[in-house]
């Protein structure tokens, strides 16, 4: 028989306070929820009875994890709502325009509290692949476009979702007259692919200053001034805030073959984004 002596008692193991190994960190935090809460109102029983609708809290939580996952509507797990019932409370929502209405609170409220820097905006687009509405033809292959417009802290401010035929420079036009907000920045921030002459004087027409480089195979004379091009080098701000948007990865692949739906996911992505800065 062979005695073992400790110096020193083995540490405890963390207790599970969660009680479940099974059941993922919440998407949306009780205070998120009360900023918006309103705008999702259940409504009123039948007189002719029935099972009483569910909360619409949970349905938001069931669709921001396809949102978040990219998964199935089939793949949710059995603590959120069925999928049929969180796949209408999205087209019910999404017709209804409530995620606009909850984005656009959200931004007031950051406007508010001076957290929206408008004198400088960064646009860029990102493509989604797959197929139904909105879709164009490239020499890639098909996909569908998606603008987004932030402001100098990152926070998204409008967004366009087009085929992928379709001109950037068409985009970034759409992209300031479809502010959340309704305003204008001061200055666009944007790669070569909107160095175009008739881009650059309807933005002028709404007192917004486009910086971006010349274009290397450009024969008209050039119009780009250089100081104002050194606030180029900050334009990985959009990048980083596309990287956050590519983060729900439903909208890497576009699986929703009506636009109006996929849009509705892009704009509760950017609900999410802005519902993180509370």
């Amino acid at each position: 028989l062979m005695l073992i002596t400790l110096s020193t008692w083995p540490a405890k193991r963390r207790s599970n306070k969660t009680g479940s190994r099974t059941a993922p960190k919440s998407f949306l935090s009780d205070s998120q929820w009360l900023l918006i809460e309103d705008l999702f109102p259940d409504p009123p029983v039948s007189k002719r009875g029935g099972r009483p609708r569910i909360a619409p809290g949970q349905c938001f939580v069931g669709v921001i994890f396809v949102l978040r996952t990219g998964c199935g509507w089939d793949y949710l797990p059995n603590w959120y709502p069925s999928p049929a019932t969180c796949w209408r409370r999205l087209d019910e929502w999404t017709r209804t325009g409530v995620f606009q209405k909850a984005w656009h609170r959200l931004l007031g409220k950051l406007d508010g509290l001076k957290q929206i820097r408008w004198d400088e905006c960064m646009a860029d687009v990102f493509a989604s692949k797959k197929r139904g509405e909105s879709v164009g033809l490239t020499k890639r292959g098909k996909g569908t476009k998606v603008g987004v417009m932030i402001d100098a802290n990152g926070l998204p401010l409008s967004i366009v979702i087009t085929g992928a035929n379709v001109g950037e420079s068409y985009i970034v036009e759409t992209l300031v007259e479809t502010s959340v907000e309704g305003r204008v920045p001061e200055r666009l921030i944007y790669d070569k692919a909107a160095d175009a002459e008739w881009l650059r004087k309807s933005l002028q027409r709404r007192q917004v200053e486009l910086i971006c480089p010349h274009r290397s195979n450009r024969v008209a004379p050039p119009l780009q001034d250089g100081r104002p091009l050194r606030r180029y080098v900050r334009r990985w701000k959009v990048e980083r805030t596309i990287s956050w948007l590519q983060g729900f990865r439903r909208l890497v692949t576009r699986y929703e073959f009506y636009d109006d739906l996929f849009q509705g996911f892009v704009q509760l992505a950017c609900l999410c984004l802005c519902l993180n800065r509370f």
